[in-house]
C-alpha cells in the first residue's frame, strides 16, 4: 500500500507537470464549457425556454455534468498517448506499482477538473444562476460531480489503453460529445419520443444531472421517469461506483499485461 501511495503520488506529479507545460490545452478545456454556456444561455436560451422555469438555472448543472463526462475523452487521449509513444513501456521497466500509473493519471485529472469547475460556476453565477439548496446539499452536488468525473476518467483510461493508435483514441473520444445530447443535460426528456426518452433516462449523465439539479435546488425530479432519474442521488452514486468497479481493475490489468 505504501508503494502504491508513493508511486501514485509521483505519477500524479508527472501528469500535473504535463498540464503545466501544456497551458493551451488547459485553457481550451476550461473555456469551452463557458462558450457552450454563453451559446445555449443567450443564443438558444429563448427558443429553449421552459414554462415556469429559468433555462439558465436548468442549463448550468447540465453543463457541469457534461464537463465531468469529458473525463472519458481526456483519460482516453492521455492513456493512448503514453501507450503509443513508449512512455508506458519505460514506466514498466521501473520498480513502479502497476496500479499507480493509471491511478496517478486519474487523480491528476480529478485535481485539474476540480480547479476547472470554478470558472464555469463563476460564469453561471454571473449569468444569473443561483444555488437554491443548502450548503451541505451544494457540497454533495460538487462531490457527485467529482466522483462522476473520476469514474469517467477510469473508463477513458481503459479505452485509451485498448486503443490501436492515438488517432483512433482521438476519434473515439470526440464521439463522447454525443453523450450529453442523449440525456437531460440540455433539454428535458418529457418531450422526447418514448423510446428515446427511455434511452436518455438510462444514460448515466441523466441521473447525475438530475441529482445535481436537485441538490443545487434548481429543479425537481421529473414525474414518471426511469428509476435512475426518479431516484437521482442513488442512481448517480450507483452509476459512478459501477463505472469505477468495472473500469479501474480492468485498466490496471490491461496496463500490467501490455
Amino acid at each position: 500500500m505504501s508503494s502504491l501511495v508513493h508511486d501514485g503520488t509521483a505519477i500524479l506529479g508527472r501528469h500535473l507537470l504535463r498540464v503545466r507545460h501544456a497551458p493551451a490545452i488547459t485553457v481550451m478545456t476550461q473555456t469551452m464549457p463557458i462558450v457552450f454556456l454563453l451559446f445555449f444561455g443567450y443564443v438558444l436560451g429563448g427558443a429553449l425556454a421552459m414554462p415556469g422555469a429559468d433555462y439558465r438555472a436548468y442549463l448550468v448543472p447540465g453543463l457541469l455534468v457534461a464537463t465531468a463526462a469529458n473525463g472519458v475523452m481526456t483519460g482516453m487521449f492521455q492513456a493512448a498517448q503514453d501507450t503509443h509513444r513508449g512512455v508506458a513501456d519505460r514506466l514498466r521497466t521501473l520498480p513502479v506499482s502497476r496500479a499507480a500509473v493509471p491511478l496517478g493519471q486519474a487523480l491528476a485529472d480529478l485535481v485539474t477538473s476540480a480547479v476547472g469547475m470554478v470558472p464555469l460556476i463563476l460564469a453561471g453565477l454571473a449569468m444569473g444562476w443561483r444555488i437554491e439548496g443548502s450548503a451541505p446539499e451544494a457540497l454533495g452536488a460538487l462531490g457527485l460531480l467529482l466522483l462522476f468525473r473520476f469514474a469517467a476518467t477510469w473508463a477513458g483510461i481503459l479505452l485509451g489503453l485498448a486503443s490501436r493508435s492515438e488517432e483512433a483514441a482521438g476519434q473515439l473520444g470526440s464521439a463522447t460529445f454525443m453523450l450529453p445530447l442523449l440525456s437531460n443535460a440540455y433539454i428535458p426528456t418529457d418531450g422526447m419520443p418514448g423510446w428515446l426518452r427511455t434511452v436518455a433516462e438510462w444514460n448515466p449523465l441523466s441521473a447525475v444531472t438530475t441529482a445535481v439539479r436537485e441538490l443545487f435546488g434548481n429543479a425537481s425530479v421529473p414525474a414518471d421517469a426511469a428509476w435512475p432519474v426518479a431516484h437521482p442521488v442513488a442512481g448517480a452514486l450507483l452509476w459512478s461506483l459501477a463505472l469505477i468497479a468495472l473500469s479501474a481493475p480492468a485498466a490496471v490489468r490491461r496496463y500490467a499485461r501490455a
